[in-house]
């Protein structure tokens, strides 16, 4: 079972960390790029790339700052906001690190967060500021019950 998704059955804190990393492929940027309609040039060609003054073609800011809501979805969190702020470029085969903080909730289980991305040097690439619902009693009873059943429609089981 997603050890993220057994703290969310338990009950989220304030303090509370999770933390996933991951590469981003040309094929990834490619998915991407289709789905969003996002052709800019510094991802695609090298003479743009250097032309911005970058060392090579770029992933998307997005596609990087999607890495969240690995963690989010196995949270069960459903954002409100989400506010990126893009520190530096993130090149193709980096393994990119999202750690992942809960620094507030209220008695409604509105909750905010951060989420600050590391490239492999410890560079902080990404910082974002979000903000969300946390699961209630109900809700984290049906994720129990999902765990219990297999938790079929959980790739990160």
């Amino acid at each position: 079972m997603s050890k993220i998704r057994n703290k969310t059955i338990q009950g989220l804190q304030v303090g509370d960390t999770f933390t996933v990393s991951r590469q981003f492929t040309e094929t990834d940027m490619q998915k991407f790029a289709d789905t969003t309609r996002d052709y800019n040039a510094v991802h695609f060609d090298s003479r743009f790339a250097d032309a911005k003054n970058f060392r090579g073609r770029i992933c998307h800011g997005l596609l990087v700052g999607s890495l969240l809501t690995e963690i989010g979805g196995q949270i069960g969190w459903l954002a409100s906001v989400m506010n990126f702020r893009f520190k530096q470029p993130v090149y193709f085969s980096e393994t990119i690190t999202c750690k992942f903080t809960i620094t507030h909730i209220d008695e409604r289980r509105r909750a905010r967060a951060t989420a600050l991305y590391f490239n492999p040097d410890g560079d902080l690439v990404i910082e974002a500021k979000l903000e969300g619902i946390l699961p209630d009693e109900a809700e984290r009873q049906i994720l129990n019950e999902m765990v219990r059943e297999g938790d079929p429609t959980n790739k990160l089981r």
